[in-house]
This record gives structure tokens, sequence and C-alpha cells, in this order.
């Protein structure tokens, strides 16, 4: 699970849309809708949860506002959050996934995550991020994106288990910065795919189906 906040810039539109949908095996993700409410709250309500997440919901106006922050970031293109469903599951919802752009750097961005607790332990977190990572780097290669980071406290030993699967090397030992983040932190980054001659791959991502599925976290 990382879940910090983030500001920024960005465009949207084509293959960042707020219809985008992303598919990993039985995973689909897609924008948060108004629906989402109660598995939302019942994935909020988990000690383990909150012991990550900055932010949690714990009301239905709590949830509904958190909706609504959500729709925000994709409409400003600052923040693109997906809820993560199982459709072998019936749609269960077993995760959240964020890209969260850093201000006017273009060049990078801050991925973000949660399991729910009913979904831990079938692999979820690494083969979502990794469709996300793919989708990333492919809608904003125009716009420069290289460098996907990825943030967690030290004692989060299983976010450092899911960026090691998901191609994120560690990079750096952070600081703390209490109160927000009150012990050190890893920062883990994965880089855009080259071609050989050096050139960042800019090919469309496999999995990714823009437009008219869904609607948004």
């Amino acid at each position: 699970m990382n879940d910090h906040g983030g500001t920024a810039g960005g465009t949207l539109g084509g293959t960042h849309g707020p219809g985008i949908t992303l598919t990993a095996g039985p995973l689909l993700m897609r924008p948060w809708r108004e629906e989402d409410v109660p598995a939302l709250l019942k994935a909020y309500d988990d000690p383990a949860m909150r012991q990550w997440i900055r932010l949690p919901a714990s009301t239905p106006e709590e949830a509904a506002r958190w909706l609504e922050l959500q729709d925000e970031g994709w409409e400003s293109g600052t923040r693109f959050s997906f809820a993560v469903t199982d459709v072998a599951r019936g749609g269960e919802l077993v995760g959240n996934l964020v890209l969260k752009r850093l201000g006017p750097d273009t060049e990078r961005a801050e991925v973000g995550y949660w399991t729910a607790a009913w979904a831990r332990g079938r692999g979820v977190a690494p083969r979502a991020l990794e469709a996300l990572t793919d989708w990333a780097f492919t809608a904003f290669a125009a716009e420069g994106l290289v460098r996907l980071e990825l943030l967690h406290q030290v004692d989060n030993v299983a976010s450092c288990r899911v960026a090691e699967k998901a191609g994120y090397a560690f990079a750096e030992l952070l600081g703390a910065l209490p109160p927000e983040f009150p012990l050190d932190g890893h920062l883990h980054v994965r880089r855009a795919p080259l071609t050989p001659n050096g050139t960042v791959v800019t090919q469309c991502a496999p999995g990714v189906s823009p437009a008219g599925s869904s609607d948004s976290r």
C-alpha cells in the first residue's frame, strides 16, 4: 500500500481521458464510481490500511468527498486514480491505483496504490502497477515522462516487495518528514523503456482501453 499525496499539471484527452480502463489478466482498472462507496468504506475499515493511508474515509460523507477529489484529479490532469476490480470475481473491488503528476516537472510522476484486506496475497498490486506503468509511459510520452517514482516508509515491507516485483528499483533512502511522514522512507524508480538507439519507446501499451466504459478517486 502506498498513497502519498501529490499535485501537478497535465493535459487530458486521447489516451489519458476520464474514460480510460486498464487490464491485467482478470484485473480491470477503471475510474471510481459513486456505487463504489460501500466497498471503499469497507476497505478503509481495516487497521492495516489505516496504518499507511493519510486520509482514510470513515463515513459515507467522507467517502463521497474522496470520490469528488478523484474526479477533480482527472479533470485537472493532476491525479489519475483507478478502482482495481477483479472481473473473475464479479467485478469485486480489490484495490486502488493512482498516478500523480508532480507540478511543472513533466519528466517524472509518482505512483501510489493500496490493496483491500480481502484481496491481499493474490498478487493484485504488482500486476495492477505493471499495467499503470505501461499506460503512463505511453500516455504521457509526448509530454516527456521518462521516470516514475514510488515512495513508502521503511517499515512498509509489503510495498517494498511490490516495488521490486513491478521493476521499481530502490534508488534512495529518504529522511523522515514528521508529522506527515514520521519515519524514513524508500524511493523506488522505474524509467521509461528505451529502443536500441537510446530513444524512449512510445508504442501503444497493451491492455489499455481508451474511453467509453466507466466513470472515476
